[in-house]
């Protein structure tokens, strides 16, 4: 079984490119040029993520995934966490939203209904 690398424990509002740029490219001496072209897209389309302008899509996560042997679910993660850190910053209204049935969700609860049940464990191999 391949092992795959983990990625860098970063802060939740950090982007993927700035992750993919300091954690792999810089220490590798790709150029974005160079890693488009290995992953089979433009470089119009890395440079967009590279310079934080553009998010990581999943095809992108498995493409880089493919690449670095990383998980793909970490750069999704890592996408994920910054675009909810940056909606936390952002005052759209969504503090002012009334809980459903008057009540809040207590902290540790699952925020899906129903999704309360208990996690199956997968047998060890």
């Amino acid at each position: 079984m391949i092992e795959r690398k983990k990625l860098p424990a970063v802060e939740p509002s950090t982007h993927p490119g700035q992750v993919l740029k300091e954690e792999y490219l810089d220490p590798l001496g790709l150029s974005v040029t160079e890693l488009s072209a290995k992953l089979g897209v433009s470089r119009n389309t890395l440079s967009s993520i590279v310079n934080e302008r553009a998010g990581v899509s999943p095809d992108m996560a498995l493409r880089l995934s493919q690449a670095f042997n990383t998980a793909p679910e970490k750069w999704l993660e890592l996408q994920y966490l910054f675009e909810l850190a940056a909606a936390r910053r952002f005052d759209s209204g969504w503090k002012e939203v009334e809980p459903v049935g008057g009540k809040r969700r207590e902290k540790g609860s699952s925020a899906v209904p129903g999704d309360n049940r208990k996690k199956k464990r997968l047998p060890r191999a």
